[in-house]
């Protein structure tokens, strides 16, 4: 069984008194979900998660650490793979695609999110993370 691993970020900002989460759809599945990517030789976490969020839209994020949510799926047979999600409050709001790997961004109110994600664990992490948000 072949493990990968993979980091990424709930990307938020408040906008006009609303709470928004930063959705990519991904070019090779076509889902909806939070920007991720694979943890490369002697990143942390976080390093990839910041690293990947900002290969992937272009934007520059501040990590919240006691926010950490855990993802596993089987992408492929014989293949396990675990995401790890933190909580990142923008920094800048202007989005740029990564050509190669994102079709599409927009900036969704966190209690619109689960009509656009595509898989129900990835709305479960966005529940939690409207909480956490909630709570700060």
């Amino acid at each position: 069984m072949l493990h990968e691993k993979s980091c990424g970020g709930i990307v938020w900002r408040k906008f006009h008194g609303n709470t928004e989460i930063l959705l990519v759809k991904h070019i090779n599945s076509g889902h909806w979900s939070f920007p991720k990517g694979h943890v490369e030789e002697g990143e942390t976490e976080i390093q990839t998660a910041m690293r990947e969020i900002l290969e992937e839209t272009g934007i520059d994020v501040i990590i919240d650490q006691t926010f950490r949510e855990t993802v596993s799926y089987s992408p492929k047979k014989g293949t396990h793979k675990t995401v790890v999600y933190y909580l990142a409050r923008a920094k800048n709001t202007d989005f740029v695609p990564q050509a190669e790997e994102i079709a599409d961004i927009r900036w969704v109110e966190i209690d619109q999110a689960d009509a656009v994600l595509s898989y129900d664990n990835d709305k479960s992490v966005a529940q939690k993370a409207r909480a956490h948000i909630a709570r700060a």
